[in-house]
C-alpha cells in the first residue's frame, strides 16, 4: 500500500491539517517547539532520554547507541527504561519536527526505526519479552499511528514502509485483542491496551476483523471505565497521573468517535467527562497535579483543557489554558484553535469540593489550597497516605507528598511509599500500611469517618482508619481551615495501652526549616510559615533531613518536622500552621484551654473533649474538639469562657463571640 492509499483509507483523524497546526506552534508555542526539536534531533542521532511532560518513567541522563539501536538494553536495574524505550512517544516527536521543519532528516530517523524494530523485536522470541508486555503494545499504537499522521507526505514513507507498519499494527491488534482478563478490567493497563487496539483498528483497512476491533474495545472500555472510575470521577488507583493517563485515553475514544460517528456508550463519555471534573477539582494553582500516589509534579492543564473542549464546560476550560496548548493542538486540529477559543470560561470558586467516594476533599480559601485524602489505598500505585495532606499557599508547595522516585523493589522504593512519608501520623513509628514488594502489601488500612463540612468562613475536614486495630489504637485527624491563612490540625489517637505517636510534616526544598523555642519556621523567598504544637503531655520535635521525588528517578534533598509523645491510653496532638507571606510575618500562638461541664460543673479529660485558644495579630479563636459522647444528661462545655454543645466548634473571640460559636461537626 502506498502511503496516499494508506492517507485514504486511514481512520485517524486527530489532525485535519497538519501544516496549519504546524504554523500554529512555530507561531504561539515557539518555545515548546525548541525542546521538541531538541529532542527529534537527539532520536535522529540514536540519543534517547525520556523527559517529556507525560513520560511516565522519566529519565535524566540519555542514551546513546552509536550504531545498531539495542531495542532491548536496560541500562541499570530498572526494567522501566526498556519499557519507556519500546513506547516510542519519541516518534511523535520525530513527527512534530518533521511537520514544521520538512526536514527529511525525522522522517528517514523514523522510517529505519520503525522497520528495524519490527524485523528485530519478535512476540515469540521469549528475549523480548519486556518489549512486548501487554501496556507496551497498547501504548505503542496511539504513538505510532499518530506519528504516521505527520509524515504522509514524506518520500521516506515508501510503500514498503507502509507495508511493514500496518503488518506490524494488525500483528499488535490480533495480540491486544487475545489479552484480556479479570486484571486488565481492574487496571489502568486494560484502559491503555483497549485504547491502543481502538486506535489499531481506525489505522487498518476498514473490514469484518478490524470492525470486530473497534467494537471489542469500544465494549472493554465501556466495562473499565464502570468498573475503575467511581462516581466522582477519580480512577481507582488513586494517582493522579495514572487516572490523568485513563483520561487521556477516553478523551482520545471520544473524540474519534465523535469525528468518526462511531456509536459509545454513554458511559463512557459521561465519566470521561467526569474525569475531566476530578482532575480540575484536585489541580493545584500552578496547574499541576498532586503527586498523589505514584504520581509526579506534572502540568495537567492539557488533560482539562481536551475536556473543556469535547464537551463545551466552561469550568474546566478556566482551569486550563486559554488557548489550545502545544499537546492538546496535535491532537484536536487546526479547526478546534477557534472553537476553544470561542469557549467561555466560567470561573467559580470553590471553597471546598469535596470527591466523596475515592476519599479526597480540597480547600481553596484565597491563595491556599489544601488536599486531604481518606480513601482506598489504591492498589499497588496507592502510597500509604491516609490522612495525609497538601498545602499549597503563595504561589509554592508548603508542606508536599514526597513523591514515588522508583519502581524497583528496593529500600527507595518503600522508603517513598512508607506513612513516614507522607503528612500524617503513625503508632509506635510503624507503618499502617505494609508493603509486601513493589506492588503488593501484606497489611492493608480500611479508611474510616470521612467527612467533611463548610460553613460560616471555615472548613472541616476528618478521617480515621483501621491501620493500627492490631495494638489497639484508632487514629482520628480533624483539619480546619480558620482562614486562608492558619490551618489547625487535631490528631486523635483512641487507646487503653501504653504507645508514643508520631506526626510527620514534609517541607518543600524551596525554602529553610528551623526549630526554634517558638515553633518551627519555614522560610523561603515567598513564605514564612511558623507551626506550633500543643498537646496535654510533653512533646518531642525535631526537624529530620529526608529526600523528595518530584519526578521519577529523581531526588532532592528537604526537611521533615517529626513531633511525637508518649501515654499511656489516649494521646492527643493540636499543630497550628501560620502562614505568612515573606517580609510580612505576624507571630502566632496556639495553647490549650480547659474545658468544663456547665451542667455538672466538674472538667472534662482530655479523652473526652479538648479546647486551644489560636491567636495571631488581631486574629483570635477557641476551638473545640470532641474524642467522644460527652453531653449526658443534658450539658453544654465552657472553653475558656465560650458555651457551646458540639464534636468540633469553633468561636471567633476576636469578635467577642463567646456563646453557640460555629459547629462544624455535631
Amino acid at each position: 500500500m502506498t502511503r496516499d492509499e494508506y492517507a485514504k483509507q486511514t481512520r485517524i483523524c486527530f489532525l485535519d491539517d497538519r501544516d496549519a497546526v504546524a504554523s500554529y506552534v512555530k507561531t504561539y508555542e515557539a518555545s515548546e517547539l525548541e525542546k521538541i526539536l531538541a529532542i527529534a534531533d537527539d532520536v535522529v542521532d540514536q540519543s534517547f532520554l525520556f523527559n517529556l511532560r507525560w513520560d511516565m518513567e522519566r529519565t535524566f541522563e540519555p542514551v546513546v547507541f552509536p550504531d545498531v539501536i539495542d531495542w532491548l538494553h536496560q541500562p541499570g536495574d530498572d526494567s522501566e527504561w526498556v519499557f519507556a524505550f519500546n513506547r516510542m512517544r519519541f516518534w511523535i516527536c520525530l513527527g512534530q519536527a518533521y511537520a514544521c521543519t520538512k526536514n527529511e532528516k525525522y522522517a528517514k530517523a523514523f522510517a529505519s526505526q520503525l522497520c528495524d524494530w519490527v524485523a528485530r523485536v519478535k512476540r515469540t522470541d521469549p528475549g523480548c519479552a519486556k518489549a512486548w508486555r501487554s501496556i507496551e503494545a497498547g501504548l505503542r499504537m496511539e504513538y505510532w499511528t499518530k506519528a504516521m499522521q505527520y509524515f504522509l507526505d514524506s518520500p521516506s514513507i515508501t510503500e514498503e514502509v507502509i507495508d511493514v507498519f500496518l503488518c506490524s499494527v494488525a500483528e499488535h491488534a490480533q495480540f491486544l485483542y487475545s489479552v484480556w482478563d479479570s486484571y486488565h478490567l481492574m487496571s489502568n493497563w486494560g484502559v491503555l491496551e483497549n485504547h491502543g487496539l481502538f486506535l489499531a483498528s481506525l489505522a487498518l483497512p476498514k473490514n469484518e476483523t478490524s470492525e470486530k476491533y473497534t467494537k471489542e474495545a469500544f465494549r472493554r472500555l465501556a466495562l473499565e471505565i464502570q468498573i475503575q472510575v467511581y462516581d466522582d470521577g477519580v480512577q481507582w488507583e488513586q494517582s493522579p497521573m495514572y487516572h490523568n493517563e485513563v483520561a487521556h485515553d477516553y478523551l482520545d475514544v471520544v473524540l474519534m468517535a465523535k469525528r468518526l460517528a462511531l456509536p459509545i456508550d454513554d458511559n463512557i463519555v459521561e465519566r470521561t467527562h467526569l474525569m475531566c471534573r476530578a482532575s480540575m477539582a484536585w489541580q493545584k494553582p500552578d496547574g499541576t497535579e498532586p503527586c498523589m500516589g505514584d504520581s509526579d509534579r506534572i502540568d495537567q492543564r492539557d488533560i482539562v483543557t481536551k475536556g473543556a473542549y469535547l464537551f463545551s464546560d466552561g469550568r474546566l476550560k478556566a482551569a486550563g489554558y486559554p488557548h489550545l496548548d502545544f499537546d492538546c493542538v496535535w491532537d484536536l486540529g487546526a479547526k478546534a484553535i477557534e472553537e476553544y477559543d470561542r469557549l467561555v470560561a466560567i470561573r467559580e470558586q470553590q471553597r471546598l469540593t469535596v470527591l466523596s467516594e475515592s476519599g479526597n476533599a480540597i480547600v481553596r480559601q484565597g491563595d491556599m489550597y489544601l488536599r486531604f485524602h481518606c480513601g482506598t489505598l489504591g492498589a499497588g500505585h496507592g502510597h500509604s497516605d491516609k490522612l495525609h495532606f497538601d498545602l499549597f499557599a503563595n504561589g509554592e508547595d508548603i508542606l508536599v507528598d514526597a513523591g514515588r522516585f522508583t519502581y524497583v523493589p528496593k529500600a527507595e522504593r518503600y522508603e517513598f511509599k512508607d506513612s513516614t512519608a507522607h503528612n500524617t501520623t503513625t503508632v509506635d513509628r510503624k507503618n499502617f500500611t505494609v508493603c509486601k514488594d513493589s506492588w503488593e502489601c501484606s497489611k492493608l488500612s480500611a479508611p474510616l469517618g470521612f467527612r467533611t463540612v463548610e460553613k460560616g468562613p471555615y472548613c472541616a475536614l476528618q478521617g480515621s482508619h483501621q491501620g493500627y486495630l492490631d495494638v489497639g489504637v484508632l487514629p482520628k485527624r480533624t483539619i480546619i481551615t480558620l482562614c486562608d491563612d492558619l490551618i489547625l490540625l487535631s490528631d486523635a489517637f483512641l487507646s487503653v495501652s501504653e504507645h508514643s505517636y508520631q506526626s510527620y510534616l514534609h517541607f518543600n526544598d524551596s525554602g529553610k526549616v528551623k526549630l526554634t523555642d517558638d515553633g518551627t519556621f519555614f522560610e523561603s523567598p515567598s513564605s514564612k510559615v511558623q507551626v506550633l504544637v500543643a498537646s496535654g503531655g510533653g512533646v518531642t520535635q525535631f526537624v529530620k533531613s529526608t529526600r523528595l521525588s518530584r519526578h521519577y528517578n529523581q531526588l532532592v534533598d528537604n526537611k521533615t518536622l517529626v513531633s511525637e509523645i508518649e501515654t499511656v491510653g489516649f494521646g492527643s496532638l493540636f499543630t497550628l500552621v501560620s502562614v505568612n507571606k515573606a517580609g510580612q510575618f505576624v507571630p502566632a500562638k496556639l495553647s490549650k484551654v480547659r474545658v468544663m461541664s456547665n451542667f455538672k460543673k466538674i472538667r472534662f479529660g482530655d479523652d473526652w473533649i479538648e479546647a486551644v485558644k489560636v491567636q495571631r495579630g488581631d486574629k483570635a479563636f477557641t476551638v473545640v474538639v470532641a474524642h467522644q459522647e460527652w453531653a449526658t444528661p443534658t450539658d453544654t462545655f465552657n472553653a475558656d469562657g465560650c458555651t457551646g454543645f458540639g464534636s468540633v466548634v469553633v468561636f471567633n473571640t476576636a469578635e467577642g463571640e463567646k456563646e453557640i460559636g460555629t459547629r462544624l461537626f455535631c
